[in-house]
């Protein structure tokens, strides 16, 4: 693998291919976290457990809250992390994903088995040179062609120490460095007005359905009077019965589409994963058949997602599965597109967070449901706040697509900056003005060079020593 990554790119002059392994100096390390299991943490122990979900794509997420003693760590002999450590994640997503651990603390955090561990401990090596390499779009690469695994792709740490790094002369390191910051900072500024107006638009899409609701868009003063949702609609619940599907009723082929919840998107269905019943599976059950013009919503875990089961739906036999309900309108007074829009106004989120139960799994009950409140106009007044709605909200669709294509550009760009810097463009003119400073001793081959010397140093008095001790015995 070597062989070809050499062969795929020519490395800048004073440059070196290394593997983690060359980079590790004295006392560094480069190793797993530990096998840590559930039995062995203690919620009000004092050793944090850094997990996978603290883990970023070069950010520190900060987000486990695990916990085990400081006896229990000692006999586990867990490896403490220290400020400085660059973490490689060995599981997904992204595969391969780093940061550096920027929390203080003695013997006060140690990681889980499934984290890579890299403390170079070199003068010669810039820590964060290593953090922009390991995620740059080169590296990336290379961690793909060792994954392994067939239902969670990982990467060992073994192949992990496989992959050939490009290496700079070190005064070259700090100027990528510097270089890679400053061209990141700036593309984090426009990433951040970005998301500013992303949520100011939010803002503006609640504000547009509130008044609509209030009867604020329409032309002259429109009172509604609230009716319940039961009064317009037949709620219809998916069938729990003994005949409900098992695992191995499921086909990927079948007579009836059997919605779930993830089917169900604000707006629309989806129907990128779908399983379906039999016939005869279908026949056996008694509740939970869509008609055309039904609304489904859903209500546990993500509520209030809706969508309208209209003739464009390539579905003739469709059936729900808990989780969520059938809106069946009792009669043609009310708008479909009307309803859509209010599940998705301030007005009726409130009374959702009124009324939801439970924590962990948010659920919504029919009998709950059926005494919420809808502001009800005649249906041509409907089909009018519809339209102010609408063209309001075109609007701010075609801002917001603006906005994910420049913020999809900003990955990509930052990608490319990336690639560049260890490609040598960003410093190409660095080096023609430096020349003395990237050859000779100066070199990236004579800073690994040190680094091996080193290592041998160490390792030969360690050797002594324990020599030492078997003769006084």
């Amino acid at each position: 693998m070597a062989e070809n990554n050499r062969q795929m790119q020519e490395l800048p002059t004073g440059w070196a291919w290394a593997n983690i392994d060359d980079l590790i100096s004295t006392n560094g390390l480069f190793c797993d976290g530990d096998w840590i299991e559930t039995k062995d943490q203690d919620s009000n122990g004092n050793v944090r457990l850094i997990q996978l979900a603290d883990i970023g794509d070069g950010v520190f997420k900060n987000r486990s809250d695990r916990h085990l003693t400081y006896e229990k760590s000692v006999e586990l002999c867990c490896t403490y992390l220290s400020k400085g450590d660059l973490l490689i994640a060995r599981l997904p997503d992204p595969l391969g994903r780093a940061c550096l651990f920027p929390l203080e603390g003695e013997k006060q955090y140690v990681t889980a088995v499934d984290i890579c561990i890299v403390r170079p401990n070199s003068e010669n090596l810039n820590i964060k040179l290593l953090l922009y390499l390991i995620n740059s779009p080169q590296i990336r690469r290379e961690v793909d062609k060792f994954k392994s695994g067939s239902t969670r792709k990982r990467i060992s740490r073994k192949n992990l120490a496989k992959i050939q790094l490009s290496i700079a002369p070190t005064l070259e390191q700090h100027c990528i460095v510097a270089k890679i910051e400053e061209l990141f900072s700036e593309l984090d500024n426009g990433i951040e007005s970005l998301k500013k107006a992303r949520e100011q638009l939010k803002t503006y899409r609640q504000a547009v359905l509130k008044y609509a609701f209030e009867g604020k868009l329409t032309k002259g003063s429109v009172k509604a009077r609230n009716v319940k949702i039961n009064d317009l609609f037949t709620l219809i619940d998916g069938d729990r019965g003994r005949n409900y599907p098992k695992k191995n009723d499921y086909l990927q082929k079948g007579f009836c589409l059997f919605l779930s919840t993830k089917n169900v998107r604000f707006g629309k269905f989806e129907f990128y994963e779908t399983v379906f019943i039999s016939e005869k599976k279908h026949n056996e059950l008694r509740s939970g058949t869509l008609n055309r013009g039904d609304i489904v919503i859903t209500t546990r875990g993500t509520i209030g997602n809706v969508a309208f089961y209209n003739e464009r739906i390539p579905y003739d036999v469709v059936r729900i599965n808990s989780g969520m309900l059938i809106l069946r309108a009792k009669s043609d007074i009310v708008y479909e597109k009307y309803f859509l829009h209010y599940v998705g106004s301030p007005q009726f989120w409130n009374q959702i967070q009124k009324k939801r139960s439970g924590t962990a799994q948010p659920q919504l009950p029919a009998g709950v449901l059926k005494e919420f409140n809808i502001p009800f106009f005649a249906r041509h007044i409907q089909h009018n706040i519809v339209q102010e709605i609408e063209s309001r909200l075109s609007v701010c669709d075609k801002i917001e697509q603006t906005i994910e294509d420049s913020l999809k550009k900003a990955e990509a760009l930052r990608q490319s900056i990336l690639k560049k810097a260890f490609n040598g463009e960003l410093t190409r003119e660095w080096r023609e003005r430096n020349p003395e400073l990237i050859t000779g001793e100066n070199s990236a081959e004579k800073l690994l060079e040190r680094i091996k010397e080193e290592k041998a140093r160490l390792a030969e008095d360690t050797k002594k020593r324990r020599s030492g001790r078997v003769k006084k015995k």
